[in-house]
């Protein structure tokens, strides 16, 4: 299988309010637009899509409707996360997990989106000597 395109789909009540949270805080677009659906692609990067989906929608099998995302958390590699922290904690959003530093090799801090996805904000760090054995050579931080 040759995958051409990989990207979430938060199931939400609230499409509208959900999909300008991702415009607002994350410097999204949206390149399509419905009252049920909103596929929105990062302004900086053509390959960072995140879609956003009535959670009642015809579309999804009856087994699935009516159930919002949980225990889903979303990674945002960024190139300044200490921007970033400063920038959605002004913005009043929810800091869950304060910016720190991982051994394993991030520095990193945890918000939430409002239907309550959590958002893992992060820039790559040099690991401990630790963890960077545990690494790919090609998938290391500097």
């Amino acid at each position: 299988m040759k995958t051409t395109s990989f990207y979430p789909v938060i199931m939400t009540r609230d499409v509208a309010g959900t999909a300008a949270f991702y415009q607002r805080h994350f410097g999204f677009r949206p390149l399509f637009e419905a009252d049920w659906y909103v596929h929105l692609q990062a302004e900086a990067d053509a390959q960072v899509n995140l879609a956003i989906l009535d959670v009642d929608h015809e579309t999804i099998p009856a087994e699935g409707r009516g159930k919002t995302a949980a225990g889903l958390l979303i990674n945002f590699e960024v190139e300044d996360v200490d921007a970033v922290h400063a920038r959605l904690k002004d913005a009043g959003l929810p800091i869950l997990l304060p910016l720190r530093d991982e051994a394993f090799g991030q520095r990193h801090f945890i918000t939430a989106d409002p239907n309550g996805v959590m958002l893992d904000i992060i820039t790559p760090i040099a690991p401990s000597a630790e963890f960077a054995a545990s690494y790919d050579d090609d998938a290391r931080p500097a």
